[in-house]
């Protein structure tokens, strides 16, 4: 007898329904688990306050852990006081309203909670090699393997602070200037072990939030910032200290003669302008340079009546009670400026094209 087969649309189309079920609910699991990827704060100090509203300007989800639950909820406060405030005087970064940017803000005091699931790390706690060693060594074990984890340090090499550590390739350096929201610029230093793919997504995350990253190729003592910064403060303090210059007109050398240059140029494409070029710029000035360079004095320690005095001048413009509402007047011109900047960039961007 001829067999006759019997299709059962109803089945294979209820087959097809749960596969495709399956194949949508998994989707949506997997934008669930990469919308729960978050960025972790350890430190709820200035640093990490700055951090945490420099990432959720970028719409990135944050979670900031401090041991002091008083000193979280007061963070929070600080946070929405300052997000308000940027949003009134039209100073808030990104494209998201100041409420919007504060939900993406949370804090809690366990600090495997922070750190379970986060894309990316950054300690903020005290500048103390023991200390930040102590942590990292607490982190080691529990962190996700993809998690990158990166130190605000301004002067610990990353070799030290990761070299005993399992997910020591994941490690490096994001050195921030303070205060980081209102200047970009953020040092990206790797240990010899960190993964070149680490230093590359650190920069582009940087990037993507409006920070103005750079990149060492290996760590050395001070970094690049802090290196600089101490070649200008040891001449300064030289300069003071044998009676050259006053405090005030040392200041004024960089204020209104170094300092608007390099705002928008550095010292290097400075000399590029002053002559037809770096090459006859050097040719031109260099041994007057090499000249000059061989009288520079050696830093002393910075203490005695030298200090005193130089701190007595500085205090007699700016009082100690005085330091927050000139910290303020500093960051409001430093908002001015970067919006200066940021327009100017605009321009030339249009103008090239």
């Amino acid at each position: 007898a001829r067999r006759h087969t019997v299709i059962d649309f109803d089945s294979q189309f209820d087959e097809k329904l749960a596969t495709n079920i399956f194949v949508v609910t998994l989707c949506i699991a997997i934008l669930f688990i990469m919308a729960e990827c978050h960025i972790a704060i350890i430190g709820s100090g200035l640093i990490g306050r700055s951090w945490s509203m420099v990432f959720a300007s970028a719409g990135n989800r944050v979670l900031m852990f401090d041991t002091d639950s008083v000193q979280l909820q007061n963070s929070l406060g600080l946070i929405h006081e300052q997000l308000t405030s940027l949003e009134k005087n039209n100073n808030l970064r990104g494209d998201l309203s100041a409420e919007e940017q504060m939900k993406l803000i949370s804090v809690t005091n366990d600090l495997e909670t922070c750190i379970k699931g986060a894309k990316y790390i950054q300690e903020c706690i005290p500048e103390n090699l023991e200390l930040k060693k102590n942590l990292f060594h607490k982190l080691d074990p529990v962190v996700c393997s993809t998690s990158i984890i990166a130190s605000s340090t301004s002067c610990i090499l990353p070799s030290k602070l990761s070299e005993s550590l399992k997910n020591r390739a994941n490690f490096l350096v994001a050195h921030p200037v303070n205060p980081p929201y209102f200047v970009p610029l953020v040092e990206i230093v790797p240990a010899p072990w960190t993964g070149p793919e680490v230093v590359d997504t650190t920069r582009r995350l940087m990037a993507d939030c409006g920070q103005s990253p750079v990149t060492l190729n290996k760590e050395l003592p001070g970094f690049a910032l802090n290196r600089i910064q101490y070649a200008i403060l040891r001449e300064c303090w030289n300069l003071v200290s044998e009676g050259i210059l006053s405090v005030e007109d040392t200041d004024t050398v960089m204020t209104d003669g170094l300092g608007p240059r390099y705002a928008f140029i550095g010292p290097l494409e400075t000399a590029h302008l002053n002559a037809e070029g770096f090459q006859k710029y050097c040719e031109t000035y260099g041994e007057t340079i090499y000249n000059v360079s061989q009288t520079l004095k050696p830093l002393p320690k910075m203490s005695g009546e030298k200090l005193q005095c130089i701190s007595a001048q500085l205090e007699a413009k700016t009082p100690l009670v005085s330091l927050a509402d000139r910290r303020a007047w500093r960051d409001e011109n430093l908002v001015q400026l970067s919006r200066l900047k940021l327009q100017r960039k605009r321009q030339m961007r249009s103008i090239s094209e």
